[in-house]
């Protein structure tokens, strides 16, 4: 699977490690940044780089990395057909790819050690949509307000104007 990844330079460690693993793992790893470490750098770039190369790429996901990954699922969702969920345990990884369909991963390389958060990615690469119509439904109306800008309307409530 082609994963695409991004940091900050809190993140440039794990994000170098992550790829090798993917690597080694079978993976193609795109790093798309930072190439080298700067205290000062500015993760949107990075980020919304790997996060455009992964909504180009149906098959593909993606990784961004950063201090408390907070920024960066930010920053990646607001790349149009993205989908990013900030894992801070197996579940929440789990979870982001069973239930939404989660197409990037976001982790704090701060609030994790390697082995934890390399965990966190092995299961959310590996974790399949449930394809569930509940939840298929819930991120059709996410998408449509995406397109039109128009609210969905609230279960029960008469159509505001």
């Amino acid at each position: 699977m082609r994963i695409y990844l991004g940091s900050d330079h809190a993140g440039y460690d794990l994000k170098n490690h992550l790829v090798s693993w993917l690597t080694a793992a079978g993976h193609e790893a795109v790093d798309c940044g930072p190439h080298t470490f700067d205290a000062q750098d500015d993760y949107p770039p990075y980020v919304m780089l790997a996060a455009s190369k992964t909504a180009a790429d149906p098959d593909s996901l993606g990784v961004v990395i950063g201090g408390s990954g907070n920024g960066e699922a930010i920053a990646a969702n607001k790349v149009d057909g993205i989908r990013a969920a900030l894992a801070w345990s197996e579940e929440t990884a789990r979870l982001g790819r069973e239930h939404n369909n989660a197409n990037v991963i976001s982790v704090g390389a701060r609030m994790h050690t390697e082995e934890d958060a390399t965990h966190f990615v092995e299961v959310f690469i590996a974790t399949p949509f449930s394809n569930e119509e509940r939840h298929i439904r819930r991120i059709e109306l996410m998408s449509d307000y995406e397109k039109s800008g128009v609210l969905p309307a609230l279960p029960g409530a008469a159509a505001e104007s």
